[in-house]
């Protein structure tokens, strides 16, 4: 039984590093603009947050340092493609491989080093439940945070004004603009507030989720964030349950070779790969469904008329 609450913590907490990463890449892709280029900037904020906890010892400086890094880069990004109009696919694989070679070229220094001792979490009398209370009640509070974001996110979204401008920017930027709202700059916006998650997600992966620094530790978490938007047809709430799903694929893994399973270790690996291009093919078969979900302006440039 122990080892089943292992896994459900671990599944909680894998999902939540893939879950921050999609809800940054929803909020582009509601304001129209695909970002491909989540991994180079998760990786990117890694090594920024894991370096400023190394100087200051400070987790909340890391988590900063990493979602600074994830809207510089993604601000860099924002203003290729919405105001130089640069091909948005083309610009946000540039910045994943960018992100790739750059963290790796900064964090040399930092293979070796160790944070601080890590802090522990849990919610008095709960984490005492047998069975749930390890498994649920100790976890970091960005765990908890995630949740909670994502019903603010819904709320944001579908419930106040200002989410009604975000997806109406997304949908139709023509008609946006013709009401006299500045669709480039609301764009812009929602790219950084997105790099900002991602950068989140990065930092959260080398300060808790596996405190140290490895070249390319982010591990294709990105591109897996990427596939979940499609995956959950831009729902906030489909995305957390998407998250967890692979997570726990994830972890699986892990929880099989610990159970002695003879299957090839290489297979295991696989898995929240092949699981993404399984359910990516499967959802392709309904290419309506898609088409009614997505953001009628995702990828498409907008140039203002006057």
């Amino acid at each position: 039984m122990e080892s089943y609450a292992l896994l459900i913590a671990a599944t909680l907490n894998a999902g939540t590093v893939l879950a921050i990463a999609a809800m940054g890449l929803l909020i582009n892709e509601k304001a129209g603009i695909v970002n491909l280029g989540a991994e180079g900037m998760m990786l990117c904020a890694a090594i920024a947050g894991f370096s400023a906890v190394v100087h200051t010892g400070s987790d909340a400086l890391g988590f900063l340092a990493g979602m600074a890094a994830g809207a510089v880069l993604a601000a860099i990004f924002g203003v290729l493609v919405i105001y130089l109009s640069t091909n948005q696919y083309a610009t946000g694989l540039a910045l994943s491989l960018f992100g790739v070679g750059f963290s790796a070229f900064v964090g040399i220094g930092y293979v070796q080093e160790k944070l601080p001792p890590r802090p522990s979490f849990e919610i008095p009398f709960f984490a005492d439940i047998p069975l749930m209370g390890p498994a649920l009640f100790k976890q970091h509070p960005l765990v908890y945070g995630v949740i909670a974001f994502v019903f603010a996110l819904i709320w944001f979204l579908y419930k106040t004004r200002s989410g009604l401008v975000l997806r109406s920017v997304g949908e139709s930027p023509e008609s946006a603009h013709a009401l006299g709202y500045p669709v480039r700059r609301i764009r812009l916006y929602a790219v950084i507030a997105g790099g900002a998650l991602c950068g989140l997600a990065g930092a959260y992966i080398s300060v808790s989720y596996t405190p140290l620094w490895v070249e390319g530790m982010v591990a294709g978490k990105g591109w897996i964030a990427l596939a979940l938007t499609t995956f959950a047809t831009w729902r906030p709430a489909r995305i957390l349950l998407g998250a967890y799903l692979f997570g726990g694929v994830t972890m699986l893994q892990f929880h099989l070779q610990g159970l002695g399973v003879q299957v090839p270790s290489q297979l295991l690996s696989a898995m929240p790969y092949i699981a993404t291009i399984v359910v990516l093919a499967l959802i392709s078969r309904n290419p309506v469904w898609i088409k009614v979900n997505m953001p009628a302006s995702l990828g498409k440039p907008f140039h203002p008329s006057s």
